[in-house]
Formats: structure tokens, sequence, C-alpha cells
């Protein structure tokens, strides 16, 4: 048996070389890889030795060579194929183990120019790669260093590998190179005629990971599978560990994302009750248990069954108290021992821990635009694809303006800061009402901004909760002068709102006739 060992990341490859050695398989490489193993004691052949000619072109040209592809390619149950690589002198390679050129990583690094990054285009990697795992039957072809115990495990007990491993590994070597040139084709046709990096590229080029098949989509007679980016960025949902419970459903995933995306806004240990992509109650609070509490209080009919996620350690206290009610899914950065200990009584409930994100923190060995990816939102529409950035606009109070004659009390302003953030994940039209660190009601997902509003209030009164006193966040502007009366009768005295109305004047008016507080903040939080 050949192997051709040709890497640019060589970790393990001295290892692995010396593993075949031991097992009677004769050693080709290139350049450095060659070098190295040389320099370890390895017995290798260099490729430019095997072809007789010699690389050229500052290594653009080194494995593009029929003694090269001619023995990847051919099969070995074709008598043609054996006679022509008799009659040429050309040996058979039967494993090959390539890494490309660190494209990716490269086109990451500040500064990166377009000449750093068409230089690292690997050419005849992918032409190797592509030669082996079309003849997959009779070719083993290894692309990361995680296959190599594998196949070393097989050769070792059998002298071959098997293959099932072999077809696994094509299929592993096809996926790698679609994600190279995934990840060229979005750098280039992001550069724009002055230099400057578009955040869209001309061709988008999804590159996702599947992590699981589910039992079905959003309804039973849908067919449905969870993917992830191939970059994740840290501390999204994708990241999860499941520490218990059944397996999870397309409709627990879609409301744990919107719960986890909200509650992980928050610096202040918090907790989000989300029920139909909605939350249905937000608090923060001193602790899980305080905040868990209040979160439940705003509106306990719609929390039953709910998902629930916190962005701080729950402890014993809060599990005995969740642990009351029926629960999908939980999710937090961490748990005691003691809490888990609790919920494993409830078999059921789908346990997930997250590691909350670094607020610096990037997807390991993602490009640039591969990072922009996972600020980037998408949409599926008819044949089409809706991309935009992320709503991650953070508020702060500098922000605000004030447009009344009656100023907010500093307990507003905080009031207003919080219901503001639950505003930006509740469906348009949204209306939430909040007092201390506790939503009071929550409308969502109507076509009128009045329903909304009324539905809050309605939702308020069967929890039993008053809206006196109460901050309103409208994630719109209102059109008219009714939404803000109605959510004055209710009982709110503050409103914070985009602003940006043809009747802003109105509204003013009307807030300061009413005596209440209302300030801008000039962006809006649309979600649909």
């Amino acid at each position: 048996m050949n192997a051709l060992l040709s890497v640019s990341d060589k970790t393990g490859i001295v290892e692995l070389a010396r593993a075949l050695h031991g097992l009677g398989i004769a050693l080709l490489s290139t350049g450095g890889t060659a070098k190295l193993l040389t320099d370890n004691g390895l017995p290798v052949t260099e490729v430019a030795d095997m072809t007789g000619f010699p690389e050229m072109l500052d290594g653009r040209v080194k494995t593009l060579h029929p003694r090269v592809h001619g023995g990847l390619l051919a099969r070995r149950d074709v008598p043609a194929h054996m006679a022509a690589l008799a009659e040429h002198g050309i040996d058979t390679i039967d494993l090959l183990v390539v890494n490309l050129y660190p494209f990716e990583a490269t086109v990451a690094k500040p500064g990166c120019t377009l000449e750093d990054a068409i230089e690292n285009i690997d050419i005849g990697g992918p032409a190797m790669v592509r030669s082996a795992a079309k003849n997959w039957k009779d070719v083993a072809v290894l692309t990361d260093a995680s296959q190599y115990a594998t196949v070393v495990a097989e050769l070792q007990a059998s002298g071959s590998v098997s293959e099932k491993t072999k077809f696994a590994l094509s299929v592993a070597a096809f996926n790698r190179i679609s994600q190279y040139d995934g990840a060229i084709s979005d750098y280039l046709s992001c550069i724009q005629p002055d230099g400057s990096l578009s955040a869209f590229p001309a061709q988008s080029n999804g590159r996702f990971i599947k992590l699981q098949d589910l039992r079905y989509g959003e309804n039973p007679h849908q067919q449905a599978a969870f993917y992830r980016d191939l970059y994740p960025a840290p501390g999204s949902l994708v990241t999860a560990q499941q520490l218990q419970g059944k397996e999870l459903s397309f409709n627990n995933i879609a409301d744990a994302d919107a719960a986890w995306e909200c509650v992980k806004s928050f610096d202040t240990p918090a907790c989000v009750i989300v029920k139909h992509a909605n939350p249905c109650g937000v608090a923060i609070a001193v602790d899980a248990l305080s905040a868990y509490g209040k979160a439940f209080a705003t509106d306990p009919t719609s929390a039953f069954g709910g998902i629930i996620a916190f962005n701080c350690t729950v402890d014993e206290a809060a599990a005995a108290q969740i642990s009351k009610q029926f629960v999908e899914v939980l999710m937090a950065p961490a748990f005691t021992p003691q809490a888990l200990a609790i919920f494993q009584a409830k078999a059921n409930v789908r346990v997930l821990q997250i590691a909350l994100p670094h607020p610096l923190g990037q997807p390991a060995g993602a490009s640039a635009w591969e990072r922009g990816r996972n600020a980037v939102d998408a949409k599926r529409i008819g044949s089409g694809l809706l991309l935009q950035t992320a709503d991650n606009h953070t508020l702060t109070l500098a922000d605000l303006r004030v447009v009344t004659k009656v100023q907010p009390t500093p307990a507003q302003l905080q009031d207003m800061l919080f219901a503001w953030t639950v505003a930006q994940y509740v469906k348009s039209n949204a209306i939430v009402f909040c007092l201390d660190g506790q939503t009071r009601g929550v409308g969502a997902g109507q076509m009128s901004r009045l329903d909304s509003a009324r539905i809050a209030s309605i939702k308020a009164e069967h929890a039993g909760l008053t809206l006196s006193g109460t901050v309103v966040a409208s994630d719109a502007f209102f059109p008219f002068r009714d939404g803000l009366d109605v959510v004055v009768d209710a009982g709110a005295t503050c409103i914070i709102q985009p602003g940006g109305s043809m009747r802003d004047d109105e509204v003013v008016a009307a807030a300061d006739e009413r005596g209440v507080a209302m300030v801008y903040t000039g962006v809006r939080h649309f979600r649909h």
C-alpha cells in the first residue's frame, strides 16, 4: 500500500506516518510535510521524485500530475485502468492525507489583503481530495486529524480500511471541499470595487451541519431536522448540552432560541418564560428564584408548558419552585447538583446547559464573513432568502429623549430600559407593561397596536396584577393618540417608544394632557 501525506496543519501527522510505516505502508509526501517526516526519522519519497517533475511556481504546481491523479483515480476492479497504470509505470495511491491551505484562518486575520487571501487558495489539495473521494472504494481520504485514529485502528485490526469507513471519509472530504469553496466564494464576492468588504456577498453560501433529525416539524405531518452554523457563535442555542429529558422537538428548539436570546441580553439575574415564540413573563431580580417568581406571576396560565431560560445559576431553591409546574424546556448557564437532583424526578423535562457568550467572543476558526454571518438573521421566502444584520441594538439612558413636560423618575428610566429590552423579543405589534423589573402584561403579534395593548391589559387582569404606575414599551411608534390613551387608561404613567409618526406632536400633546412621561428611542424593534 502507498500513502500520500500533504498537510498544511501538521497536527498528529508524525504519529500517523509512524503508525503507517509500522504497518508496512510506503510514504509519499510533499514539501514541508516531507521534511518534517524525514526529520523524525521516517523514510519518505518526495512526490517530485515520484513524478520526475520538480515543484514549481513557488509551490503552486507540485501534485497536479498524472502519476498522482492516476494513482488516486484508477479503479482497481477495471482491468483497463490497471493496465494503463502498468503501461506508464504508475503506482496506486491507497491512502491520501490532505488538509488544505488555511484560507479561512487567513482571511479571519485583521488586515488580511486580497493578495494574502489569493495565495492561500489551495489548488492541488482540493484536486487530490476530489480524486480520492470520487474513487472512495479504493482510496481512503483523510481531511482532518480527528479521523486518523479510526483509520489506524482499522488498518491494525484487519490490514485494510472498511468500505463503510471509506465512504464516510469520502462524504466528509466532499463536505470539506464544499466548505472551503464556499468560504472563498463568500470572501471574494464581498469585495467591493473600492476594496472594502460588503456586509452581504454577491452569492450567499450557507454551510450548516446537521445535529439531528427531528420527530416532525411544526406539525406532525411535516418532516424536520436541526442544523447549526459551520462556525456557531459562542453562547448560542446550538452549543447547548442537554443534561436530561426527552428529545427536543422543532417547536421546542424555536421557542428555546427565543427565550435564550432574550434572557442573555440582561446583565443582572433574569428569567424569561416563552410560549409560542413570545415572552409571556420576564423579570430581573437578585437571584434565580426571585426572578422566576416574578416572571411566572406575569401570566401563570401561559407559563404552563412553557420554555424557561435563566442567565444565572439555577440552585436548589429555584429548582424546587420550578418543579411544581409543567415545564417543557429549562435552560441556564449552570445548575447546582441539588437542582439537577430535583429535576431527575421529572425525567421528561428537557434541561439544557448553555455557556453565556463572552462579550468579545468569536467563533473559533471563523473567517471575517463567517463571524459576520453569526450577526445576520435569515428568513426563507418562496424560492428566496432575506438576509439582514441582527437586531442587536443596545439602548442606554443617554439614548433616551424625553418629549413630555413630565420627567421620568430614575426608577422609571430603569424600568423603561427593561421594558424596551423585552419588547425587542416580542412579536409585532408589541406592547409590554412593566414595573420594578417585572413584566405585568404582554400583548404580542396583533395586526393592531390597540389590540396588543388591550390584550396586555386583559392578561394582567387575569393574573391579578395591577397596571397602576407601570411603564409601557411599544416596539414602534403610536400612529394616533388612541394607543396612548388605552395604555394610560390601563394605569401606565410612563411610555417608551421609538417616535417618528407623522402625528408625534398629537401623541406628545395627549401625553401631556394625561400627565404622563414619554421618551423616544429613535429606534424601533419590529419582529416578524
